[in-house]
């Protein structure tokens, strides 16, 4: 693998050269990160027709999701000056739909446009940068950044100035597939800010610390190993058998947040997916094994997604290791 990535500076300067794709377009090669319960909604829908939710106490409001979405997409465009920046794609869920007083009394089919109120409880979006790329295993991969913004987290019932949840990544996006590869030093789990600028600064600093570097080699290496249709069978097996484990059992193995109807698409995608399935041999290596579960992901809902795509990391980590002789792993024993 060969990549003139560079490193995020202390300071939003411009950054050095990098490998470029000249056939990246203008807009997101696809919205389909995520499909669980979810639609498309574009920025400006968001932006100027829904509704913002605000504490109860003195009605002031929470940050927005176009804040949030705003806020992330100039920092991108600062720390990555000269580098094309694509539109967000954003995927919403759990739509809360009111209506305004003067309709309070009409049946639902009779009520006019400006008499409905719409906001979505959970939202997600991804930033694309395809100027920034590499390619794994003959898989083109694009630096993505994003976050997730989820009101039901947030305490309604307080007064301004109380904490707010966030979600933030940075990863690479799997242009094959539309699988986002998430690393733990990529990822803001429960960033809590009470102001927009409180925000920036978080995002910022994430942006400045990760290391696309490190992912992008700890992806290369699962590439360089592989495990046999036994040990596959086995491993699924000890995958469905993990929730029902006695709990101090559970508590010795590393933890699996993928549930059994993620495991039947790993299952069907193994001997189905067009990219990802085994060999003739029945062999696949632990790249593939990856983007079975990264793909089976997509039907998490927008509150578990990420936590599940580093989950998906960390587990064929933890089986690289087993079969390098490094560490045992329950799974394939």
């Amino acid at each position: 693998m060969e990549t003139t990535l560079m490193r995020l500076n202390a300071q939003p300067e411009p950054r050095l050269t990098v490998t470029r794709n000249p056939e990246a377009g203008a807009q997101s090669a696809s919205s389909a990160f995520i499909e669980a319960n979810t639609v498309s909604i574009p920025f400006t829908e968001i932006q100027q027709d829904h509704i913002i939710p605000v504490y109860v106490k003195d009605n002031e409001p929470l940050i927005s999701q176009s804040d949030f979405i705003q806020t992330t997409q100039e920092l991108v465009n600062t720390i990555f000056r000269g580098e094309q920046v694509l539109s967000p794609a954003i995927r919403c869920s759990h739509p809360i739909k009111g209506r305004t007083p003067e309709a309070k009394d009409k049946p639902a089919n009779q009520l006019q446009d400006w008499e409905k109120t719409l906001y979505y409880e959970r939202m997600m979006f991804v930033i694309e940068i395809p100027t920034v790329h590499d390619t794994i295993d003959g898989n083109p991969l694009t630096l993505t950044v994003g976050g997730v913004k989820a009101y039901n987290l947030d305490n309604l019932y307080n007064k301004k100035g109380a904490a707010e949840h966030f979600k933030v990544f940075i990863g690479f996006k799997n242009m094959v597939c539309t699988n986002l590869c998430v690393r733990t030093d990529g990822y803001l789990a429960d960033l809590r800010v009470s102001s927009v600028d409180q925000l920036y600064s978080a995002i910022y600093q994430l942006l400045s610390s990760y290391d696309q570097h490190l992912h992008l080699r700890q992806m290369q290496s699962l590439t360089e190993h592989s495990i046999s249709e036994q040990q596959f069978a086995q491993l699924l097996g000890r995958c469905r058998m993990y929730p029902h484990l006695p709990t101090d059992d559970k508590k010795q193995i590393p933890a699996l947040l993928y549930g059994d109807s993620q495991l039947t698409s790993v299952c069907r995608d193994y001997y189905k997916d067009v990219n990802f399935c085994r060999q003739e041999d029945g062999r696949i290596n632990l790249w593939k094994l990856y983007n079975l579960f990264t793909g089976a992901n997509k039907s998490t809902y927008i509150d578990q997604f990420l936590d599940r795509s580093i989950n998906a990391l960390d587990f064929a980590s933890q089986v690289q290791g087993a079969l390098q002789g490094n560490s045992t792993s329950w799974y394939l024993n």
